[in-house]
């Protein structure tokens, strides 16, 4: 059985507030490690209505502190909002807090709109030129050089995996290049994940974190006792990326029977496009469609994101998984 972990996004809910969302973290963390999953990530977006995982290492810090086996991590820190040395210092933090516990996985986009971004203090005129040697300095910070004038207190000397995330072929060759684990964003861009895979198998060079290639995937699970509970389920998600698509970025709305029906034909091509990688039923569902997509892709790991808006629904969900994964 290869490994199956897990994406939060710390959804806010319609009628609900942030304070709830990160109770619901970590009640969902918690959750996740008794259910034997290997890996709790958090992702970095901003301003954002739905989402609450803006402050991730925060968060981090909150999840590693209320659980004691999973890995904690972030999925990822948008390391052009932020200087390489302070991120240093906030993984080499958490990782000294809980050490052996704590993965740092880096994107190069904003995470968030163009005027949040400016906000962030970004030069984004050069951000994606300078991501490679962002990852690179970040890493030097954390390494043991004794010769390094400026040094990450804590986080020097700490060996904390990093990963590089993506959604296109240029994470993949970077991540090929550096020797690192890649993982690539297939739960909402789908659309070159089968290059990127084979971009990085082919390239990867062996380093001292990784000595042969491993990809963890983004898959989205919607799983309930019956398949018509958990298409309903589903709509929330589908809502929310209508909604984000069409500039209308809002809390995550509460499930809407027969919604895929009630749209138009571009927003139905939207929907089938993002969410080809998802599976939709119950537990028999649940099974074939990971099986199937482990087949497919070969992917070494997976990362399930099951963004509901009920939190038991949810819980339910995630449990169907675990299930499915163990058979």
């Amino acid at each position: 059985m290869i490994p199956f972990s897990v994406l939060d996004l710390s959804p806010i809910t319609e009628g609900s507030d942030a304070a709830q969302s990160f109770r619901n973290t970590l009640d969902l963390a918690q959750h996740a490690e008794r259910l034997g999953f290997r890996r709790y990530w958090l992702a970095e977006h901003h301003g954002m209505p739905g989402i609450a995982s803006a402050a991730t290492a925060v968060l981090i810090g909150h999840v590693a502190g209320g659980t004691s086996t999973i890995r904690v991590g972030a999925g990822g820190i948008m390391l052009p909002n932020h200087s390489p040395l302070v991120i240093a210092e906030q993984f080499g933090t958490l990782e000294s807090l809980y050490p052996g516990r704590i993965d740092l996985g880096l994107g190069r986009a904003p995470g968030s709109d163009q005027m949040t971004a400016r906000a962030l203090r970004r030069n984004l005129a050069s951000d994606s030129d300078e991501f490679p040697q962002d990852v690179a300095e970040l890493m030097d910070f954390m390494s043991d050089q004794p010769q390094q004038k400026v040094r990450a207190v804590p986080g020097t000397g700490l060996k904390l995996p990093i990963w590089i995330l993506g959604s296109s072929l240029f994470g993949a060759q970077l991540a090929a290049m550096m020797g690192l684990p890649y993982a690539f964003a297939s739960h909402f861009a789908p659309e070159q994940m089968m290059d990127a895979i084979d971009l990085y198998r082919a390239r990867f060079k062996p380093s001292a974190q990784l000595v042969k290639p491993h990809v963890m995937l983004g898959f989205n699970v919607f799983a309930a006792d019956t398949d018509e509970e958990a298409q309903i389920l589903a709509t929330s998600m589908q809502q929310a990326f209508v909604n984000l698509r069409s500039g209308r970025p809002a809390r995550l709305p509460p499930p809407k029977p027969g919604y895929a029906e009630q749209i138009g034909p571009a927003e139905q091509a939207l929907l089938r496009s993002v969410l080809s990688c998802t599976t939709i039923g119950s537990a028999a569902a649940i099974r074939k469609g990971l099986q199937d997509f482990v087949a497919r892709t070969g992917a070494d790991e997976l990362m399930i994101t099951s963004q509901m808006f009920d939190h038991t629904a949810r819980k339910h969900s995630y449990a169907l998984a675990a299930e499915a994964m163990r058979d």
